[in-house]
């Protein structure tokens, strides 16, 4: 629904800018307005699965160079992975956050289809997660928080990147972050696929924006899967658990920020400056903490996900 939403939004749009200052054109303005304004209402009521994911993949939505440039100052930023080459799917490096050193890595899908291809879009190779791996050591020889951005839809399945240790670089970042000693927050600031998103999430808190979403593999995949039918995805989205709202019910998630309705795109600004104060707000939390308190409290969060009692042990 939300998809059909925009386009109308987007019609009504040109037509504004199209009409001049005759009577029937300010007639028309009105009526176009009034169109806008009920469009714009029902973008605002309860999105289904689908509308989220929608959302998620929307290309205006932010990505992290905006989050970096609104939050972050002197930021510098680190390459390469010091073994095979640089993965620029990923982005890592250090800034200042309220005027506390942080290191920050996030998955990076650019904008436009040029900066799509040479970021592969968004979904690394093995160099990318080890790139992020070194810049989370680094953190924890300095002591500095990480803050992770992520928003890809998987990591790269290409012949290539298996040869090259696909598994491997994700299982060992995986391995490294449950045990670090400085806190660590993850957001999910888009679309948030299988290892590839799992990679950058192993944290004490996970922020999910509220229409981002969190899964196993895609709704297409899913749908491939489970049905032999690809375009049965809307249906998958229901099926899946893979809203920020269903995220948190289970405990996957910790927090949800809310958007601006329409989505995040329709007001950038609102999202960084409520992102901002969340971020600093636990941030705080977590410093309060000792080294072995936070890697014990994020080890036993990610070992409590899915287990279901029995009755008897309720």
């Amino acid at each position: 629904m939300i998809r059909e939403i925009e386009t109308q939004l987007a019609a009504i749009e040109r037509e504004l800018s199209s009409l001049g200052t005759a009577v029937v054109d300010k007639l028309r303005r009105s009526q176009l307005q009034r169109d806008r304004q009920e469009l714009e209402a029902a973008a605002a009521g309860d999105l289904s699965p689908a509308d989220r994911v929608y959302l998620a993949r929307h290309p205006g939505r932010p990505n992290i160079d905006d989050y970096t440039a609104a939050l972050f100052q002197e930021l510098f930023e680190q390459r390469g992975d010091r073994q095979c080459a640089d993965d620029r799917s990923i982005w890592a490096g250090i800034g200042l956050f309220h005027g506390r050193p942080v290191t920050v890595v996030g998955h990076s899908k650019g904008k436009g289809l040029e900066e799509n291809v040479a970021r592969n879009f968004g979904m690394p190779n093995p160099e990318g997660y080890r790139k992020a791996l070194r810049a989370m050591e680094q953190a924890e020889k300095f002591g500095r928080p990480i803050i992770t951005f992520v928003d890809t839809p998987g990591a790269y399945p290409g012949l290539e990147a298996e040869a090259r240790g696909q598994g491997e670089a994700i299982a060992r970042l995986l391995m490294r972050m449950s045990a670090l000693t400085v806190p660590v927050i993850a957001v999910v600031i888009g679309e948030g696929g299988s290892g590839g998103a799992l990679a950058l999430s192993v944290a004490n808190t996970v922020i999910m924006l509220e229409n981002a979403v969190y899964s196993v593999l895609s709704p297409e995949g899913f749908a491939s899967i489970l049905w032999k039918d690809s375009s049965r995805m809307e249906e998958a989205c229901g099926v899946m658990k893979l809203t920020a709202r269903d995220l948190l019910e289970l405990g996957v998630a910790d927090r949800i920020l809310p958007e601006p309705s329409g989505g995040a795109h329709r007001d950038p600004q609102a999202v960084f400056r409520a992102l901002d104060g969340l971020l600093w707000s636990r941030l705080r939390q977590l410093e309060g903490l000792t080294g072995s308190q936070l890697a014990a409290a994020r080890y036993e969060k990610f070992r409590g996900m899915g287990t279901v009692l029995c009755p008897s042990e309720r």
